[in-house]
């Protein structure tokens, strides 16, 4: 049986990509023809599964060869996993800092102003959510709160749930169906029943967290790709890194 929890989570920032796509494909089967000739979709029931390209990787140190390497020692044959990331730090709902949306802040001091022995803080997500309504599997309304919103979901974001059998899993909704503001202990928060795609692969309880920072989903190369350890002339080589859902 397929173990999708615990996995390693791709380095996006070391491995720094030019551009990254995210698509959700495989949604529909062809139903045929009707009486003047149209083709119809059927809709399928888990939706499709997402998929990740990580574009133009610039694989330049020792570093980046080793990691690469591990990689495709990983994850060449499809049969292991890992969690990638969907960049969404430019366009996500989040706060700006210094001009920049900011979907995770750092350097976070301990309670008495101090931090760990190399300087570092503690982080923590400047959007996040939590489930309010229970939803099953398959469900494709989900109803949740959050927090940190520096504006309203209006068209759609990303957002992910580590569920406790199949990992993390990203979403993205495709409609609004109701938004209404509220506060508690945690701070003030707009609570949202969004309509989502692909459909939840895991049931959800109350209370559980909604990641918009950063989120991911547990994956394995695509079929007949494989990553293979390239070296060029003056040791800077660019390679494309496709990802597909897994199960």
């Amino acid at each position: 049986m397929a173990v999708y929890i615990n996995q390693p989570t791709l380095a996006a920032n070391f491995l720094a990509p030019a551009r990254t796509s995210y698509d959700v494909t495989g949604s529909s089967i062809d139903g045929g023809r009707n009486g003047v000739g149209e083709g119809q979709t059927i809709e399928m029931s888990g939706g499709g599964i997402v998929t990740a390209v990580y574009e133009d990787c610039k694989i330049k140190d020792p570093e980046h060869y080793e990691y690469v390497n591990w990689l495709g020692a990983r994850l060449n044959g499809g049969f292991r996993f890992i969690n990638v990331p969907i960049i969404t730090d430019w366009f996500g709902p989040f706060p700006k800092i210094g001009r920049l949306p900011t979907p995770i802040v750092s350097g976070i001091p301990h309670s008495d102003g101090s931090y760990f022995d190399d300087g570092s803080g503690y982080s923590q997500a400047t959007v996040w959510g939590e489930i309010t309504e229970a939803a099953s599997l398959n469900a494709g309304v989900i109803r949740l709160k959050v927090y940190g919103l520096s504006r309203p979901l209006r068209w759609s974001d990303w957002f992910s749930i580590y569920h406790p059998t199949k990992g993390w899993r990203a979403y993205r909704y495709w409609e609004v169906l109701d938004a209404t503001g509220g506060s508690d202990g945690a701070g003030a928060f707009t609570e949202y029943q969004l309509a989502i795609a692909p459909p939840l692969r895991e049931a959800v309880t109350v209370g559980t967290r909604v990641e918009f920072a950063r989120p991911m989903f547990v994956a394995k190369f695509k079929s007949e790709f494989t990553l293979p350890s390239v070296v060029e002339a003056f040791f800077v080589t660019q390679q494309a890194i496709q990802f597909v859902e897994a199960f």
